[in-house]
């Protein structure tokens, strides 16, 4: 083979060799777009609608929630991704997993997300027999989805206020149950400040009986007989 035609195999090679690297690196850029994509998507969602956070639809089987976290718990494991936000979806995707395989939080996701469904169609003044209900659109999933926020914010809403009002019944019992308490302490100490006394007020009351004895029998003395 002749000189020039070996000079032209040879740079053939390398540019293949170029190409090999140029796709690969092409691939890590995509493969870490997607991740960080996903992490953006996750960090978006509506975090305590755990079906909006696994990107999955209502009412979806087990199986498939276990494979979608799988998969994207892969994804974007922290180990596995250099964005600083990793660690924080990644949390957030577990959580709403949890959520989801516990059958009574998702009862309770599941509950909401009918009512805001009925909430909306109420609101567009449609039925469950309308078309855009039964073959629902992007508009109609995306006005539901804001839909869903707004009931579980309310629900959230709600249970806190619950929750203040049950600490504030708590401290009144608290405080009842402490003045009672109280009241009884100060009962026992009297008693033991009485039950103290009593030999000295024995005493006392002795003294004085005798006392008073004693100035009657002085009087008896000093009356005179009349006659």
């Amino acid at each position: 083979m002749a000189e020039p035609e070996k000079d032209l195999d040879k740079l053939r090679a390398e540019q293949a060799k170029d190409d090999v690297d140029i796709l690969a690196e092409l691939d890590k850029e995509s493969k870490e777009f997607d991740k960080d994509s996903e992490i953006d998507r996750i960090r978006n969602a509506f975090r305590a609608n755990a079906y909006d956070v696994l990107d999955l639809q209502p009412g979806v089987p087990d199986e498939d929630i276990k494979k979608t976290y799988r998969k994207k718990s892969l994804l974007i494991h922290p180990d596995k991704s250099s964005n600083p936000y990793a660690p924080d979806a990644f949390d957030r995707l577990a959580l709403a997993h949890q959520t989801l395989l516990d059958e009574k939080k998702r009862a309770i996701l599941d509950e909401a997300i009918g009512d805001a469904r009925m909430l909306l169609i109420r609101d567009l003044k449609l039925t469950i027999d309308s078309e855009e209900v039964k073959d629902p659109d992007v508009k109609f999933m995306k006005a539901w989805k804001e839909k869903v926020k707004f009931v579980l914010a309310d629900m959230e809403d709600r249970r806190k206020r619950q929750m203040k009002a049950q600490m504030q019944e708590e401290g009144r019992q608290q405080r009842k149950d402490d003045e009672e308490i109280a009241e009884r302490k100060r009962k026992r100490e009297h008693e033991v400040e009485w039950e103290k006394t009593r030999d000295k007020r024995i005493d006392s009351w002795r003294d004085f009986s005798k006392k008073k004895e004693g100035d009657g029998k002085a009087k008896k003395k000093k009356m005179k007989t009349l006659g």
